[in-house]
């Protein structure tokens, strides 16, 4: 009883809102370009406290530090995904950032020896064995749990935005799904996963959190795979929700999108709270559902008054707000991608075009392959 009755405490971010970022990579073979579970023959290669291990064999993790500019995170990566790349290569292996690897079977994964993941199966089953899929986690600092509970409201009204902005996911299994993003439905048949339960302080949020743990709902936070989440041992709010972009050139915009996002919600909160009223639950949802379905091309309900708007047009209308921030951030150039990405298309939109064109899925993966090679999407 102890335990339950412990605060959960909220360790602050030592400056709020800087980054970390989490990429989730495919492992492939460098003949058939299917996945392979080598991930741990990678890390061998070199000791790199930033390469980690993931629930398939096949997947490999890669983390930034604390990153206080954006041109940090950039640089962070950069670094670790050349790194990776030349491991590879040594080892015949390609590398591959989708959010679905478009031939993989699920059926086929192995899983990475832990008595976490072992307890993860017994309790999840079949559900998350189905998981062969891959995400970008972006954390931003946070300097109280209150705050972070007012930034995951904020940013549950943006989450169909940066999803459609990172779809990478059309196939699955062999097929088109006819889905921006497939990725995100395998996480929502977890009671524990999908859409957040809102609160709308800390208190509150401690309060449901007990109850999970009183219930035996789940054991930890690590057990909440919600699309947002705290992180109170980080200090962080932790954005769960993206399809893996296909390149680093799109990570950076989308990176960038979210931290010019929080700066802005800094200086406008009490805007913020007076024209934007609560939505209900079923819209949040609602919104999610057509970014999976449509994309970039979705149309979303930004208020409560329920008139959809075209999502490339909210998100040209946020970048104009967002313009000022961007300079002052010295990173105008990476905000300028965002357009881009909605003027030439998402990775799901250029993976669906090689299909069309080519009717071959092999083509998709040479296609998102060379793309990740790059580290630039091949319009």
């Amino acid at each position: 009883m102890t335990r339950l009755k412990k605060r959960l405490e909220f360790k602050p971010s030592a400056e709020a809102l800087t980054l970390g970022v989490e990429l989730e990579l495919q492992v492939l073979d460098g003949e058939s370009l299917l996945l392979t579970p080598r991930a741990a023959d990678v890390m061998e290669r070199g000791e790199d406290e930033k390469l980690k291990p993931e629930f398939f064999q096949s997947t490999l993790e890669v983390i930034t530090d604390v990153c206080h500019t954006l041109h940090a995170v950039e640089s962070d990566l950069k670094h670790s995904l050349q790194l990776v790349s030349a491991k590879a290569h040594t080892l015949n292996l390609k590398i591959a950032s989708t959010g679905t690897h478009p031939l993989a079977d699920y059926r086929e994964r192995l899983i990475t020896p832990s008595k976490r993941y072992e307890e993860l199966i017994d309790r999840n089953q079949w559900i998350i064995r189905r998981m062969a899929v891959y995400g970008m986690h972006v954390h931003i600092g946070m300097p109280s749990g209150d705050t972070c509970i007012r930034y995951n409201y904020f940013f549950m009204h943006f989450l169909p935005h940066i999803l459609a902005l990172s779809g990478s996911s059309p196939f699955w299994q062999g097929k088109y799904t006819g889905l921006s993003s497939c990725r995100p439905t395998t996480y929502e048949a977890l009671p524990t996963a999908g859409m957040p339960y809102l609160v709308r302080n800390w208190d509150e949020f401690q309060k449901l959190y007990r109850f999970l743990i009183r219930t035996q709902a789940i054991e930890s936070m690590k057990d909440l795979w919600w699309d947002l989440r705290p992180s109170p041992h980080y200090g962080t709010l932790e954005l769960r929700f993206c399809d893996e972009p296909a390149t680093l050139y799109e990570t950076m915009a989308i990176v960038t999108f979210i931290q010019l996002l929080a700066h802005w919600f800094r200086d406008h909160e009490e805007e913020w709270a007076k024209s934007f009223t609560y939505l209900h639950r079923w819209i949040f949802r609602e919104n999610k559902w057509r970014a999976i379905r449509y994309g970039l091309d979705a149309d979303v309900v930004p208020t409560r008054r329920g008139s959809p708007k075209h999502m490339r047009d909210d998100i040209h209308e946020w970048i104009l707000k967002l313009e000022p921030y961007a300079r002052e951030l010295n990173c105008v150039e990476y905000l300028s991608r965002i357009t881009e990405i909605t003027t030439k298309g998402n990775s799901s939109q250029r993976q669906t075009r090689v299909f069309q064109a080519t009717n071959d899925l092999d083509a998709v993966i040479r296609h998102n392959v060379a793309e990740f090679d790059k580290g630039m999407p091949l319009w």
